[in-house]
């Protein structure tokens, strides 16, 4: 059985040979920076440790999963340029580098190299592969359309959210796991039970990411602490605090996100200051647990050896207690 640092290595040394020389340079260039400027690969070594509960030779798998890592890139250069963001992984994102025009028309190629690559998997798993991942696709753009939405409204339920970033996160580790788990020849059963350990791991993740972003290291987590209170970006915090918040506190909340000219610093403390108050960070750190409990549960119900589930046990372990 490989390892997570094992698959991760293999994935970024083929990353790193990927070839994008076709003219015009403006196109390609975006998307070879993109994937330079690091990022844990998870998703296409999610693929590799579900095949690789059921088989040892991966090679047939790597291109396909490399193709989701191409896919997640591409939806970080679009929603990027939705955001307005200055930095990822504490490098310029592609259109502050270059332009949004060509951080879209780099991103739309991204999208077409990662079905060339996923294409390339052994014939007998294509229809069943493409079933998975198309769906997963439209569901990713669902995601953002509702993440998109909630912009424009005070009154987003924590049900919603949670079925936003279901669509927008979760579903790609889910479908990864369900299409490494189909190369590696798996049955229907066990299948479905990875892309539920996948779904939850990723509502685990997000809900986490969310925390980072407020209460992270700025060094450490490679993006602006505070980005998602300075646009009032509906996360499980901000709606958590207008759930629970008295008339005063709820009235102090919008005023902030009504405010068009303010000091960025202030605004975050302050907001920060209403989370706290309103433990909000404890409520949101037992939505995680609860996440990471259900994504266990369902990789005890996968039908192979306990010792060839170690790897994605520690995976989870990993992710449990992360700073980036």
């Amino acid at each position: 059985m490989y390892t997570f640092n094992e698959l991760q290595t293999q994935i970024q040394d083929r990353i790193d040979t990927l070839e994008f020389t076709t003219p015009p340079e403006g196109l390609f260039e975006p998307m070879k920076y993109i994937l330079s400027i690091g990022g844990k690969r998870l998703r296409p070594i999610l693929v590799l440790m579900a095949a690789n509960l059921y088989k040892n030779d991966l090679e047939k798998i790597y291109l396909p999963a490399i193709g989701i890592e191409v896919f997640h890139n591409f939806t970080l250069l679009h929603d990027d340029v939705m955001d307005n963001a200055p930095i990822r992984r504490n490098m310029s994102t592609v259109h502050e580098k270059w332009n949004s025009n060509v951080a879209i028309l780099s991103g739309d190629a991204m999208s077409i190299k990662a079905y060339q690559f996923i294409v390339s998997c052994e014939n007998q798993h294509l229809s069943s592969v493409l079933e998975v991942f198309n769906q997963t696709a439209l569901e990713v753009c669902e995601g953002q359309q509702f993440d998109m939405e909630f912009e424009d409204r005070t009154d987003v339920r924590v049900e919603e959210y949670l079925n936003m970033i279901r669509l927008k996160t979760a579903v790609l580790l889910g479908g990864s796991l369900k299409m490494g788990a189909i190369m590696g020849n798996a049955d229907a059963d066990d299948a479905e039970a990875l892309y539920q350990f996948g779904l939850n791991l990723g509502m685990a993740f997000q809900l986490q990411d969310d925390m980072l972003d407020t209460f992270g290291d700025e060094a450490v987590f490679g993006k602006k602490i505070g980005g998602d209170i300075l646009c009032n970006k509906k996360t499980f915090l901000l709606i958590k605090a207008q759930e629970l918040a008295n008339a005063s506190t709820k009235a102090e909340l919008l005023q902030w996100m009504s405010l068009e000219d303010y000091n960025p610093e202030e605004k975050i403390a302050a907001v920060k200051k209403i989370y706290e108050d309103l433990n909000v960070r404890d409520l949101a750190q037992i939505e995680i647990d609860k996440y990471f409990e259900l994504c266990l549960d369902y990789l005890t119900s996968v039908k192979v050896e306990e010792e060839k589930k170690e790897n994605l046990t520690l995976l989870v372990k990993r992710l449990i207690n992360r700073s980036v």
